[in-house]
């Protein structure tokens, strides 16, 4: 025959928890590190939510001002004349969901003022452009004149030279001057300013028209030094691309121009992860020690228990649910700090940060759900822990051994 262990009485085991978490006026101390801990285990989730949000809204800031900068996916050509139109009406035939601009390149200096600066020029089709870089369309204007120039803001503070102004750029190609030769050089009109939010992409970068390429550098006309292309997915659009595309081209994707930087800030937000969670850790040994001390304070209240008929595991049930019951309450209080901080950054301005370092000048904060179920996961293991030990050690009271030096 065999019997079952009786469940465990959960009114018993409901009574004796809301007994033991009222203050005990004989047993203040263990009142105060129960609080402690609760106070603990909340400071860690919101400062944990709100460093991560920060961390993860840093990073977004940068990958919006990099995504448009460097743009999404890039072809570029393997051999000469590799990128061209025919190449160009394949893609958009097979992809018409996507926008292609097409482009040139160049290294220039440019001049103005008596300030000299040497830049990255591209050469695009300004409507083409415009459909995929935000940045681009905001700062170009409906002139129609081949030689012009959209140039950046920290570009045109250092030269002097707002819209309006002439600029001469000198090419690293040489023109024939009587018996000698000179770099040849060409006056363009700044037709517009646009202002990324990153400097070093601000003093760099300008762009002109693919007929003043073609006109001045004799560039062949429909062949390209590259392709821009913009997708919303280009981590889910790059394989399918690259089954279309000829042998002769490659193409790359703006985290792998970037890798390095975001693999660092990645590395960087789960050191500071689990950094935090050393907060939460030591709230936890609180847990620990306040359940040690109220087993020790309740030994004859335990002994008395079970000599009344209540069970090993009752016992342990009460004294878990004790170390959970205060830790969840640390995560919800948390929780609700956390959110409230977060909208409290969102909403008003009380940090602010230099614009021309980190692309913006509000503090960006952005908890996406999977941080903060890292965190509340992270967070409920550790209290779990916490309070087997002492659970487990309250059921190991020797009601004889207690009753007898009682």
């Amino acid at each position: 025959m065999s019997y079952s262990l009786p469940s465990p009485n959960k009114k018993f085991i409901r009574h004796i928890i809301k007994h033991y978490l009222k203050y005990d006026k004989e047993n203040p101390f263990i009142f105060i590190s129960a609080m402690l801990a609760f106070l603990g285990i909340a400071a860690g989730v919101m400062v944990l939510m709100l460093a991560m949000g920060i961390m993860n809204g840093t990073q977004e800031e940068f990958t919006k001002k990099l995504f448009v900068m460097n743009y999404p996916l890039t072809v570029l050509p393997i051999e000469e004349n590799a990128v061209n139109d025919k190449l160009i009406k394949t893609l958009t035939q097979k992809f018409p969901h996507l926008q292609f601009s097409p482009y040139y390149t160049t290294q220039v200096i440019s001049k103005n003022d008596g300030a000299v600066q040497g830049s990255l020029l591209y050469g695009v089709d300004y409507e083409k452009e415009a459909k995929i870089n935000t940045i681009f369309k905001k700062a170009k204007s409906e002139s129609k004149s081949k030689f012009r120039v959209i140039i950046g803001e920290g570009l045109s503070f250092e030269m002097n030279a707002p819209k309006g102004e002439k600029v001469t750029l000198y090419f690293s190609e040489q023109q024939a001057i009587g018996f000698g030769t000179m770099p040849l050089q060409k006056r363009f009109v700044v037709d517009g300013v646009f202002k990324s939010g990153l400097k070093a992409y601000d003093k760099a970068i300008m762009y002109t028209t693919l007929e003043a390429f073609e006109k001045l550098l004799k560039r062949k006309e429909g062949v390209y030094d590259g392709l821009h292309i913009y997708t919303k997915n280009p981590l889910d659009e790059i394989d399918a691309i690259k089954t279309v595309l000829p042998d002769n081209v490659a193409i790359e994707g703006w985290w792998q121009q970037n890798g390095n930087f975001f693999s660092a800030m990645q590395m960087e937000k789960k050191a500071l992860f689990l950094v935090l969670l050393l907060i939460i850790l030591v709230a936890s040994l609180n847990i620990i020690s306040s359940l040690l001390m109220t087993v020790m304070s309740r030994r004859s209240e335990i002994a008395l228990m079970r000599t009344l008929g209540a069970t090993k595991r009752e016992i342990k049930t009460i004294f878990f649910q004790l170390g959970v019951i205060v830790g969840s309450a640390g995560i919800l209080a948390g929780t609700a700090l956390g959110a409230l901080g977060i909208w409290i950054l969102k909403t008003f301005d009380i940090i602010s940060i230099p614009e021309d370092v980190y692309g913006t000048s509000r503090l960006p904060v952005d908890l996406t759900f999977s941080d903060f179920s890292f965190i509340i996961i992270g967070t409920s293991i550790i209290i779990l822990l916490s309070s087997i030990y002492p659970a487990r050690k309250a059921s190991q009271t020797d009601p004889l051994t207690v009753l007898r030096n009682e």
